[in-house]
């Protein structure tokens, strides 16, 4: 065929691929498809084009070209880098590692008291034979669908599934009974919910809301008595060193609040139940973070991270095999009212006699509610009442001109003066360290300028009138 014929033939078949696609009218809709489909198939193929993909309904055909074509030579597949680390464990793919939620810190921290250093998982002592061992390996994926099976079963019968460590439907009616307000409902307060615009307040429903977490903070209480009782490993002292590390390095990572105080929850709420050796106290520790991490923050640490700032006492697998512990014995019931969950509640009550928000305030009463969590003695007190004593205290520490306690407070937080007596006092031991107590993470966290150094603050002696009614 001669050359300038090529040429030409060429030519138009290159204009007829590019032209643009014209709108279907009937005439052209009532075309025959076979007269359309030969006019298509005379074309001549391009040099260097890729034969377009052909699908055919013959499910024959389907499967060869299955065989012979990979599906990634015809779709391209995108990923979501934001959704590859959903179970917080690690993975290697083609594309690299998973995406690193949090920043792990260059130092590596270990629990330290004064100038001594102390890693809990490193002491060993006896094993009672009778003590159960935790497992350093995952249970079969079989047990858990078993007993998950039973506990349906059994809740199809009408038997309520009993949990350890949480009381039974008949014990709500008397925590509701307890929870119900003592005070005097024509008190002369402040109605810190009349603003019904801002929907983050839930002012239509803020009463309702804090009175169920009344009940729900009695239901779910630790025993206050576990180290007499209970644990023979590991002490008090002991107790306060984990703490003290974990908000250490709850600052570290820069985790929430709620974060803290939930995992120290689960902590007490674990050993209330469960015996634990020495050894094994910091690998609850941890575990409990994540679970708390897992349920409060948006992108929390991974497994890795939290056995690296464990100096690598304990493997992923055993944190992961703990998890399954914690998480069977709270039957995954983890929304629990912590001292914080109130103490929002209390301090915005607090506030409504100021003009402009007291930020002193606010801080000075989360500075002495953390305190308490290095306290086992403090288990005796319900998160609520700890959360209005923090306030009563504050409030006392900054004025003493006026009274404390006002008829706002007391009708917000169910508590009159002479209820908080005893916490208050106590409290105060906290802030003044009367004990001379070494742990001195939140000191010195609540010493920075964007607190406001509250902790530098010293309240004076608290009078018998203010407790008097």
């Amino acid at each position: 065929m001669p050359p300038t014929l090529t040429m030409k033939r060429e030519n138009s078949v290159i204009s007829a691929a590019i032209e643009p696609m014209v709108r279907v009218t009937r005439s052209r809709a009532a075309v025959p498809e076979k007269s359309m489909v030969a006019s298509t198939a005379e074309l001549p193929k391009q040099r260097g084009q890729k034969r377009a993909l052909q699908i055919s309904s013959n499910p024959a055909i389907l499967r060869v070209r299955n065989k012979n074509v990979p599906l990634t030579s015809c779709v391209e597949q995108k990923c979501r880098p934001v959704l590859k680390d959903v179970t917080n464990l690690h993975c290697n793919t083609s594309n690299g590692d998973c995406l690193n939620a949090v920043k792990v810190p260059k130092k590596k921290k270990i629990m330290r008291v004064g100038n001594s250093s102390m890693n809990v998982s490193k002491v060993t002592t006896s094993v009672d034979p009778e003590v159960y061992q935790f497992p350093t390996k995952l249970p079969p994926r079989s047990s858990l669908n078993q007993s998950c099976s039973d506990r349906k079963s059994h809740e199809q019968q009408g038997n309520p599934v009993e949990i350890k460590g949480f009381p039974r439907k008949g014990m709500v009616g008397k925590a509701v009974r307890d929870a119900a307000p003592s005070t005097s409902t024509k008190l002369d307060f402040i109605d810190i919910d009349s603003d019904k615009k801002d929907p983050l307040q839930c002012s239509q429903y803020a009463h309702d809301i804090y009175n169920n977490l009344r009940v729900a903070e009695i239901i779910r209480r630790p025993q206050s008595n576990f180290m007499e009782t209970l644990q023979r490993d590991i002490t008090e002292s002991m107790r306060a060193i984990l703490v003290d590390w974990i908000v250490e390095v709850s600052e570290e990572y820069k985790l929430v609040p709620d974060t803290l105080y939930l995992a120290v929850h689960f902590i007490d709420l674990f050993l209330s139940q469960n015996y634990v050796e020495r050894k094994n106290l910091q690998l609850l520790g941890i575990t409990c973070m994540l679970v708390a991490s897992k349920y409060e923050e948006m992108c929390g640490p991974r497994v890795e991270e939290f056995c690296f700032i464990s100096d690598n006492a304990y493997t992923k697998n055993e944190v992961l095999a703990m998890e399954i512990l914690v998480l069977n014995f709270l039957g995954f019931r983890l929304s629990t009212p912590t001292a914080k969950t109130f103490l929002r509640r209390f301090v915005r009550a607090a506030q409504a006699s100021y003009k402009n928000p007291n930020l002193e305030l606010e801080f000075l009463a989360n500075y002495l509610t953390e305190l308490t969590l290095l306290e086992y003695g403090f288990l005796k007190f319900t998160p609520s009442s700890i959360a209005a004593s923090s306030v009563f205290l504050a409030r006392w520490t900054l004025d003493q001109s006026s009274h404390p306690w006002s008829p706002t407070l007391e009708h917000y937080t169910y508590y009159k003066a002479q209820d908080l007596k005893t916490t208050v006092l106590a409290l105060q031991g906290l802030q003044l360290n009367t004990n001379n107590c070494l742990l001195n993470v939140i000191r010195a966290k609540y010493r920075q300028d964007e607190f406001k150094s509250v902790a530098c603050l010293s309240s004076p002696k608290l009078l018998e009138t203010l407790f008097q009614t």
